[in-house]
C-alpha cells in the first residue's frame, strides 16, 4: 500500500490515553470471547431495559494542549489574595522537593491503600513518620494515619468518646471558641445518634452533665488557654476531654497530653499542604493508649516478616467497618494518605528546630502586627495569642474589609464590629504594612521589635518532640530526595504494574489531568474567600456538576462529601431529612444486601437507621423474595434500601428495576452505591433506572488518583425531590447541616475529573466503559477452566470485574487466597481484592486503562500459579515448603542460603515477572498476628532498625 502524505488519518489521542488496548488488540480479544463486536459484547452484558436512550454528548473532546489552555483561562478567573482569614486554613510553603517528588510523582499518587504490606513498605514508613509526628506533638501515645478533615475528625472524636466514656450522659459539650465549621459538622453527626450538644464558654462547662467535652486550641478568635482544670474535672466525672489543636502551635505551646486530654484532633494542612479552596488535607487523631482499639481510621504498626526483619503493616484491622459492618462505629474508608505523607515529609524536611523556628517567626510577626494596631488606638483581643487576633473596629468593619481587599488581603469578618486576622508562614513584613494601611495607619515595620511577651512562660511547651533520628537526618535536599526515592522504590504502584482491584478502579491518572492541581490559582485559595475571587472555581464546579448530572440522570449534585463513604452518609442524611419534611419520622429501616460494600451498613448506622440485611440468591443476585418480605415487614418504617449496581459480584442484575419499585411502593427511597459507575457511564444512568440518590467515587470512575489511601471525593447526585435536603454550609447556605469542613469538600482535586471528561468527551467516556467490560470478560475467559468464575450474567458475561473462586485450593493443596496474593507479588503484580465480597475469593477489575499485553501478563501469572497448585495437588511439590507458601521472595532469598525444594529461579522469577525490571519486595511475608500482639505505632528506636539490618 502506498502512503499518501495528504491522507487524513484520524487518531484519537484522548481515548488512547485512557483506553489501553488498540483497535487490533480489541479485535483479538473479541475473537477469544467469540463475539463479533464490542457492541455485541455490551448487548450480552448490560440488560436492554436499563440502557440509556441517548448517547452522551459533551461536544468535541479537547486535546491536551486545548485542555491546558482552557484550564489556564479558568484558573486566571480566580484571584490570589494574601489570606489572613484563618479559621483552620492557612497559607503554607510546600518545599519544591516535596511538591515535585511526592505530590507530582505517580510513584506516590497512584499507589493503593497498603492492604498488601510487603509491597507498601515505603508509604507505610512515611505514614508511620506521620503518626510519630502527631503522637509527639500532641503528647498522646497513639495516632492514626489520617482522617478526612478537621471538622469530621472532631465529629469522629465525639462519637469515639461517647462509646468509650464511663459517664452515662448523652450530652456533649462544645467550646464556643471552636471554628464554626467544626461546631456545625459535630452537630450534624450528633443529631441522628441522639447526642445532645451544648455550646458554651469553657469556664461554664459542667463536667458531671456530659460524657465528653471538646476545646479548640488556640481558639478560633485567637485565645490560648490551658485546659488542665477542665480535663481534671471531666475525669473526675468519668467523662473524656478532647482538644482540637493546631500542630504548628504545639511546637511552642503546652501539648494536649500534658493537659490530660484523652483525644486530640486537628489538621496538618499548614504542614506544606496547599489550601486548595478547602482540601484535600490530612486531619489527624491521637489518643491515650487505653482508647486505641476504639480509634477510627487506619493505624500503621511495626511487625516482623518471615525472616524476623522489621516490617510495617496496618494494625488492628478488625476495627474497620468492612469487617464490623452494621456494628461499626465509623464508616471511615478513604483517608488522606497522600496529604499525610506530604505533611510527614514537611516535618522530616524541617525537623523539630525548623518547625519551631517557623512557629516563632509567625508569632513574632503577629506580635509586631498587634503592636502597630495598638499604637494606632485599636483594641486587640486576646492578650495572649499564637497567630490569630480579633480587632474591635466598630462601624468601620466594612470599610476596613474593603481596604484590605484593595491591598489584596482578605480578613475575617467577626460579628458586626470585629475583624479577625491570622498570620502564617507566607506573610512577609511588607504585608504587615499593608494591614496597617487597611486600618488607616501609616507605620513602618522597623518601628516595632517583637519578642514573646504575648506567649507567657506558663504556656510554653517544656517537652521534646520529634526526637527520632528520622526527623534529624535528611536535612539537605540531596538526602531528602534520596530518602523519598528509596521509599518510593520499596512500593509497587500503578506506574509499575496493573493493580487489578475489584470495586476500586485503579485506572490511569493522566499527567495532563494532574497538572492544574499545583497551579497557584487553584491551590492557594482559601475556602472562605469572597465569591468574586473564586469565579474560576465556581465555573469549574458548576460545569462539572452539570456534566455529572447528565452522566448519571440525576437533577442536582452536592460536591461536599470528600470520600465515598462520606457520600453514603450524606446521601442517607438527605433521605432522612426528606422523610422528616413529610412527617414520616418513623421511617428508619434501611434494607442492605449481604453483598453490599462494608461502608454501607456502617453509614446507615451512623444516620441512626436500623439495618436489615437482605440475602443473596444462589446466582449472587439480590434475593427478590427476601427483599420483598423484609420490605413488607418494615412497612411504613421503610426509609431506604442501599444497593450497588452493577453488583459487587460483578454482574448487571436484571431485577434492579423491581428492587426500586418494591422500595418506592412502600414509601422508601433507593440509594444506589456509585462505586461501580465505571461500568455504567454512557450505557446506563442510575437516575433513570429507579434510584433516588448515589455517591460518585470521583477517585475511581473519574480519575482522581488513590494516593495510597486518599484523597478521594464522593459527591452525591439526587433526583429533584431530594435536592432541597442536600448538605448545606454556613458559607453557601442550605437548610441542612454540613458533612465536611469546606463547602465543596476537597475542590483542590476537582480539576482532575473535569479535565478527564473534557478530554474524553461523551463518546470517549462511553468507549472507556465498554473497554472496561471487555477487559474484565477477557480475563475471565482466559482464566476459565483454571479458576471458577463465581458469578455471571444470564448470558454468561461479567460486568467490569469478575470473582475467581480460590476456596477449593485450601482443601486440595492447602493453598489460601493469601498465598496466591503473595505469589502474585513475585510476578510483579498487586493482588486483586481478597476475600470480598465472598471470603476466600479474588475479585479482579482490570479497568479500561490496561493494554492487552499487561492483561496477558497477568493471566500468564495466574495460570502459572495454578500450575504450581496443581503440582502440590499431584504431590510433586512439598505442600508446606513451596513457592506459594514462601512468597513473596526477596533479594535476600536470592543471595542467601537456599534450602528449599525448588530452584531460586522458580521462586524469584516466575512467569509474568520482568527479568530486567523485576520488582523486588523489600520484606518477606509480614506476620500480622505478631504485629497486633506487639503493637508499636510510632517509629521504633534506631537500634531496632540496626538490628533488623544485621
Amino acid at each position: 500500500m502506498t502512503f499518501n502524505p495528504t491522507d487524513y488519518l484520524p487518531y484519537d489521542f484522548a481515548n488512547r490515553r485512557h483506553i489501553g488496548p488498540s483497535s487490533s488488540e480489541m479485535e483479538d480479544m473479541l475473537k477469544v470471547l467469540d463475539v463479533p463486536s464490542l457492541d455485541a459484547l455490551i448487548d450480552q452484558t448490560v440488560p436492554k431495559d436499563i440502557r440509556q436512550a441517548q448517547p452522551l454528548k459533551f461536544g468535541k473532546p479537547k486535546s491536551e494542549r486545548e485542555l491546558l489552555w482552557h484550564m489556564r483561562q479558568v484558573a486566571e478567573k480566580n484571584k490570589i489574595f494574601t489570606t489572613m482569614i484563618g479559621q483552620g486554613y492557612y497559607g503554607t510553603v510546600t518545599p519544591p522537593a516535596i511538591q515535585r517528588n511526592i505530590l507530582e510523582n505517580p510513584a506516590w499518587y497512584t499507589a493503593y491503600t497498603p492492604y498488601q504490606p510487603e509491597i507498601s513498605q515505603g508509604r507505610l514508613e512515611a505514614l508511620l513518620n506521620y503518626q510519630t509526628m502527631i503522637s509527639d506533638l500532641t503528647g498522646l501515645e497513639i495516632a492514626n494515619a489520617s482522617l478526612l478533615d478537621e471538622a469530621t475528625a472532631a465529629a469522629e472524636a465525639m462519637t469515639m468518646a461517647e462509646r468509650t466514656a464511663k459517664s452515662k450522659s448523652k450530652t456533649f459539650f462544645i467550646d464556643e471558641n471552636c471554628h464554626p465549621q467544626n461546631i456545625d459538622v459535630m452537630k450534624t453527626r450528633a443529631a441522628p445518634l441522639g447526642i445532645e450538644v451544648i455550646v458554651g464558654a469553657p469556664e461554664d462547662m459542667v463536667a458531671d452533665d456530659v460524657f465528653a467535652a471538646v476545646f479548640q486550641y488556640p481558639g478560633t478568635y485567637g485565645h490560648v488557654r490551658d485546659f488542665t482544670d477542665q480535663m481534671t474535672a471531666l475525669h473526675e466525672a468519668k467523662a473524656l476531654g478532647i482538644v482540637i489543636a493546631d500542630p504548628l502551635a504545639l511546637t511552642l505551646l503546652k501539648e494536649p497530653g500534658a493537659m490530660g486530654a484523652d483525644i486530640a484532633v486537628g489538621s496538618t494542612q499548614r504542614f506544606g499542604v496547599p489550601m486548595g479552596y478547602g482540601g484535600p488535607h490530612a486531619a489527624y487523631m491521637a489518643c491515650t493508649d487505653a482508647l486505641k482499639r476504639s480509634m477510627p481510621g487506619r493505624l500503621v504498626g511495626v511487625s516482623i516478616d518471615a525472616r524476623g526483619n522489621k516490617a510495617y503493616r496496618l494494625s488492628l484491622q478488625t476495627r474497620e467497618q468492612h469487617i464490623r459492618r452494621e456494628k461499626a462505629t465509623s464508616n471511615v474508608c478513604t483517608a488522606q494518605a497522600l496529604l499525610a505523607v506530604m505533611a510527614s515529609f514537611y516535618a522530616v524536611f524541617h525537623g523539630p528546630d525548623g518547625l519551631k523556628a517557623i512557629a516563632q517567626r509567625i508569632h513574632r510577626k503577629t506580635e509586631r502586627l498587634v503592636m502597630g494596631l495598638e499604637a494606632g488606638g485599636y483594641v486587640v483581643e486576646p492578650k495572649l495569642f499564637f497567630d490569630t487576633i480579633t480587632v474591635e473596629v466598630g462601624a468601620l468593619q466594612g470599610v476596613i474589609m474593603e481596604a484590605g481587599r484593595k491591598e489584596r488581603i482578605n480578613f475575617r469578618k467577626v460579628g458586626k464590629t470585629k475583624i479577625g486576622i491570622s498570620v502564617d508562614e507566607t506573610i512577609r513584613p511588607a504585608v504587615l504594612e499593608g494591614v496597617w494601611r487597611a486600618f488607616g495607619l501609616s507605620l513602618n515595620r522597623d518601628d516595632f521589635e517583637a519578642g514573646y511577651t504575648r506567649l507567657p512562660i506558663e504556656y510554653h511547651r517544656t517537652s521534646d518532640f520529634l526526637t527520632h533520628p528520622t526527623f534529624h537526618h535528611n536535612r539537605a535536599e540531596t538526602e531528602m530526595m534520596r530518602y523519598m526515592r528509596r521509599l518510593a522504590d520499596r512500593d509497587l504502584a500503578l506506574d509499575r504494574a496493573m493493580i487489578p482491584l475489584g470495586s476500586c478502579t485503579m485506572k490511569l491518572n493522566s499527567a495532563a489531568e494532574m497538572m492544574p492541581v499545583t497551579w497557584p490559582e487553584f491551590s492557594n485559595i482559601h475556602p472562605f474567600a469572597p465569591l468574586e475571587q473564586v469565579e474560576g472555581y465556581s465555573e469549574l464546579i458548576e460545569d462539572l456538576s452539570q456534566k455529572l448530572c447528565v452522566i448519571t440522570g440525576y437533577d442536582a449534585m452536592s460536591m461536599q462529601p470528600n470520600s465515598g463513604a462520606q457520600g453514603e452518609y450524606a446521601g442517607l442524611l438527605t433521605i432522612m431529612a426528606y422523610h422528616r419534611s413529610r412527617g414520616d419520622d418513623q421511617r428508619n429501616v434501611c434494607l442492605i444486601p449481604v453483598s453490599a460494600h462494608g461502608t454501607n451498613p456502617a453509614s446507615a448506622q451512623m444516620c441512626g437507621m436500623e439495618v436489615v440485611v437482605v440475602q443473596s440468591a444462589v446466582n449472587g443476585d439480590i434475593d427478590l423474595d427476601d427483599f420483598r418480605a423484609k420490605a413488607d415487614k418494615a412497612g411504613d418504617r421503610l426509609a431506604a434500601c442501599m444497593i450497588t449496581y452493577p453488583s459487587t459480584h460483578g454482574v448487571f442484575e436484571e431485577t434492579v428495576r423491581a428492587v426500586c419499585e418494591i422500595t418506592h411502593d412502600r414509601g422508601g427511597q433507593v440509594y444506589l452505591d456509585g462505586a461501580n459507575l465505571n461500568a455504567m457511564v454512557g450505557l446506563s444512568k442510575p437516575g433513570e433506572i429507579g434510584s433516588d440518590v448515589s455517591h460518585l467515587n470521583l477517585h475511581k470512575t473519574f480519575c482522581i488518583p488513590h494516593g495510597g489511601g486518599g484523597p478521594g471525593m464522593g459527591p452525591i447526585g439526587v433526583k429533584s425531590h431530594l435536592a432541597p435536603f442536600l448538605p448545606g454550609h454556613s458559607v453557601t447556605g442550605g437548610r441542612e447541616g454540613p458533612v465536611s469542613a469546606a463547602p465543596y469538600g476537597s475542590p483542590g482535586i476537582l480539576m482532575i475529573p473535569w479535565a478527564y471528561i473534557l478530554m474524553m468527551g461523551g463518546e470517549g467516556l462511553t468507549q472507556a466503559t465498554k473497554v472496561a467490560i471487555l477487559n474484565a470478560n477477557y480475563i475471565a475467559k482466559r482464566l476459565e477452566g483454571a479458576f471458577d468464575v463465581l458469578f455471571r450474567g444470564s448470558k454468561g458475561r461479567v460486568a467490569h470485574e469478575c470473582i475467581l473462586d480460590t476456596r477449593p485450593f485450601a482443601e486440595s493443596a492447602g493453598v489460601t487466597v493469601d498465598d496466591i496474593a503473595k505469589r502474585l507479588i513475585d510476578n510483579g503484580f498487586h493482588a486483586p481484592t481478597m476475600s470480598w465480597p465472598v471470603a476466600g475469593t479474588l475479585m479482579i477489575e482490570p479497568t479500561e486503562s490496561e493494554t492487552k499485553a499487561e492483561l496477558d501478563r497477568f493471566c500468564d501469572a495466574m495460570l502459572s500459579i495454578r500450575e504450581e497448585i496443581s503440582a502440590i495437588e499431584a504431590g510433586e511439590i512439598d505442600p508446606k515448603n513451596n513457592p506459594l507458601k514462601n512468597a513473596p521472595h526477596t533479594v535476600e532469598d536470592l543471595v542467601g542460603d537456599w534450602d528449599r525444594p525448588y530452584s531460586r529461579e522458580q521462586g524469584c522469577y516466575p512467569k509474568g515477572a520482568f527479568r530486567v525490571d523485576k520488582y523486588w519486595p523489600p520484606v518477606n511475608r509480614v506476620d500480622n498476628v505478631w504485629g497486633d500482639r506487639h503493637l508499636v505505632c510510632t517509629c521504633p528506636p534506631l537500634e531496632e532498625y540496626l538490628e533488623a539490618a544485621e
